[in-house]
């Protein structure tokens, strides 16, 4: 509310004064064009990466590409337990969506994406630290956690730079200090014999037959 009782009125600040913004938005862009879609949903479409066949999607490249990285770097994408392809869904199900939206709402200045990018926050925080805490200590453990660690160092950084970057109750807005008011001539402000319009015109009414007498 301004001080006169009225909703305050915003604008969304142009994204050329947002120059952080075009970091979250790469990285989305590179999630749902990349990493969701083409990467991660692999481990949906082949359940036993040891005995299968090449499914429609993803394309074969990419299937060979996360079973190369796999075999070399990381037993647990290989093995793929419950909780793993859990995770997964939660990425193809969830995220993927939310890029779509978070693209959107970060290019064109919509604060309507502050929640949906904090829940965000919190559910790749935990899937992450629990895939690393299984690929440091568990059953699958990474046979050099440190390379592991830093590719997915990415996915644990950027959710906490939209969390600081989400603090605010309105991100991507900015309020109106000013509404221009329509322009009035000097002949429409004041009436004829120099009376402001503001001020009311007496008018004496006579008896029948003689005009009105006024200022």
């Amino acid at each position: 509310m301004n001080s006169a009782g009225m909703p305050a009125l915003r604008r969304p600040i142009p994204l050329s004064r947002r120059r952080l913004d075009w970091i979250l938005l790469a990285f989305f862009a590179v999630n749902l064009c990349f990493i969701t879609y083409f990467i991660d949903i692999e481990q949906l479409t082949i359940a036993n990466p040891f005995h299968f066949q090449y499914p429609l999607w993803p394309p074969r490249p990419f299937v060979d590409l996360v079973h190369s990285y796999a075999r070399m770097h990381d037993p647990l994408l290989l093995a793929r337990p419950a909780f793993w392809r859990m995770t997964i869904w939660i990425d193809v199900i969830w995220n993927g969506p939310f890029y779509v939206a978070a693209i959107y709402a970060i290019s064109r200045g919509r604060d309507w994406i502050r929640v949906p990018a904090l829940v965000w926050c919190g559910s790749m925080s935990a899937v992450v630290l629990i895939i690393l805490a299984e690929e440091y200590s568990g059953i699958h453990r990474a046979p050099n956690f440190g390379f592991v660690l830093a590719l997915n160092l990415p996915w644990l950084l950027l959710p906490l730079g939209v969390l600081l970057r989400m603090a605010r109750e309105h991100p991507f807005t900015e309020l109106v200090t000013s509404v221009a008011e329509p322009a009035t001539s000097a002949a429409e402000e004041m009436l004829p014999g120099g009376t402001p319009a503001s001020i009311p015109v007496p008018i004496t009414v006579t008896e029948a037959g003689q005009e009105p007498v006024g200022p």
